[in-house]
């Protein structure tokens, strides 16, 4: 195969605005979403970080086991509307500025490559600056211009 989706699913904290978990797979389901909301909560728990909200939409992926798995530790299990994206904005956001930000700059080879690249980079926004923040370690990138800034915050969404 040459060419394939990959989906993403993102665990983010709003008030940071921190990408807290993300892991990927070519057939996405309701038994591997389940298993990546506990490892999820197996990764907060070590870093005694409770979770006290979890919002999500109405995908058929997002089966009660899921749900349980977050009440479970405490977590207030919240689906957004029908048809309205805007009810769950910061993520929305972080998607959007993920996909311009940095895989307009980076060719995912496989599901092996994207989970490398969500592992070893530290993905925050900011409210003041909506540019992705990419910490590779050895690998940088050149910052975007102003220009570029203002162009990506500023750009329509599909």
């Amino acid at each position: 195969m040459l060419l394939r989706t990959l989906y993403v699913l993102v665990f983010m904290e709003i008030g940071s605005r921190r990408i807290l978990y993300a892991n990927c797979t070519a057939h996405p389901n309701a038994a591997w979403v389940t298993q990546q909301a506990r490892n999820l909560t197996w990764e907060l728990n070590q870093l005694e970080a409770p979770i006290r909200l979890a919002i999500h939409d109405r995908d058929s992926k997002f089966v009660d086991e899921f749900d349980q798995v977050l009440r479970g530790e405490g977590a207030r299990v919240t689906l957004t509307p029908y048809r309205c994206p805007r009810a769950n904005a910061h993520c929305e956001r972080m998607i959007k500025t993920l996909r311009h930000e940095a895989l307009d700059w980076l060719l995912v080879f496989g599901e092996r490559h994207c989970r490398w690249f969500f592992g070893s980079t530290s993905i925050t926004t900011t409210a003041s600056d909506p540019i992705l923040r990419l910490n590779f370690g050895r690998l940088s990138r050149r910052r975007p211009l102003a220009q570029d800034r203002y162009s990506v915050s500023n750009a329509s969404t599909d």
